[in-house]
């Protein structure tokens, strides 16, 4: 028997997703996030860079303020408005106490019960490896959870007037082969579709299909995947860490 996937947490009111490139919600947790809005809750994106190098025909300084522009569209599709870039450069982020410290300090600002990261395992599930930035700020997420509850570990911040906040409940993974939880997809499907639509620059160099036709194929399959374990309803799965 397939074992079920577990409904997520709802006895929580902010949330902080923290990853590392524009569209990187996108590809599967922004209906889940559509469903949370909705609902009154609060949520948050940080991203590690501004996505600059990742499309070949336009250099990085006019990469950046396009990707950044999309990002913010397209997490108001979702009912998300605050959204903050650390500046990290894209494709060459270091795990390490640097990034870890940003994190934390974003974490102590946003004050969140729920972290939200993307995988940070070193594949796709065994079939594809992943990039060195998703397995780095998964990782940092990970840890940064807990370095933003220990005044000790970067006492700096507490002299920035950031007090440390021990509150986070839960890490939750996206974009996992060893999920252990869901959110059911239905509710904020179609706004999902729009979030990941507003990423058009990305999406048109990307594939030659219709850009909306892409982006409703992908998640259709990601989320209908899921169903057999969560009661037959499409869903958004994590792989969720309790603290």
């Amino acid at each position: 028997m397939t074992r079920q996937l577990e409904p997520m947490p709802t006895d929580w009111h902010r949330a902080l997703a923290v990853v590392a490139h524009p569209d990187d919600l996108e590809y599967g947790c922004a209906a889940a996030v559509a469903g949370w809005t909705d609902e009154g809750r609060e949520v948050a994106y940080l991203l590690a860079t501004r996505g600059e190098a990742g499309i070949d025909t336009l250099a990085p300084a006019e990469c950046a303020p396009l990707r950044e522009r999309e990002q913010r569209e397209s997490a108001a599709a979702v009912g998300v408005t605050a959204v903050e870039f650390l500046d990290h450069r894209d494709g060459v982020i270091e795990y390490g106490t640097a990034l870890r410290r940003d994190i934390a300090a974003a974490v102590r600002r946003h004050r969140p019960e729920l972290v939200i990261t993307l995988n940070h395992r070193d594949t796709w599930g065994g079939v594809a490896w992943n990039t060195p930035d998703h397995r780095a700020v998964g990782r940092a997420t990970l840890d940064a959870a807990g370095d933003a509850g220990n005044r000790w570990i970067f006492p700096e911040l507490g002299e920035r007037g950031l007090e440390p906040w021990g509150g986070v409940r839960w890490v939750a993974v996206a974009g996992t082969d060893r999920p252990t939880h869901a959110v059911d997809a239905t509710p904020g499907f179609e706004r999902s579709v729009r979030s990941l639509l507003a990423h058009r620059t990305y999406i048109e160099v990307l594939t030659d299909e219709d850009p909306e036709a892409y982006c409703r194929t992908f998640l259709t399959g990601t989320t209908e995947a899921a169903a057999e374990r969560f009661g037959g309803r499409p869903a958004v799965t994590f792989e969720l860490f309790a603290r």
